[in-house]
């Protein structure tokens, strides 16, 4: 049982990766403390925005099998 991470901006840049398939976790804030061990994001959860299978969603959806989640942090541009 997995699911897909995708990383954008900033996370992409610490990941090193653009996706990848992880055992799926219990939930989305536990997963988001797992990838921070890992990689050392520096957003903290309230900083980021969360979708699973390319909808918005609140960080208490509970993953299931298969699913695509994508954190979003905050982008600047210009």
């Amino acid at each position: 049982m997995s699911v897909t991470v995708l990383y954008f901006a900033a996370l992409r840049d610490a990941a090193g990766v653009n996706e990848e398939q992880l055992p799926r976790p219990e939930s989305l804030p536990e997963l988001y403390a797992v990838l921070c061990g890992q990689y050392g994001f520096k957003h903290a959860q309230n900083q980021l925005r969360v979708a699973c299978n390319g909808a918005f969603c609140d960080w208490q959806y509970v993953p299931l099998d298969g699913d695509v989640i994508a954190f979003i942090p905050p982008v600047s541009g210009g």
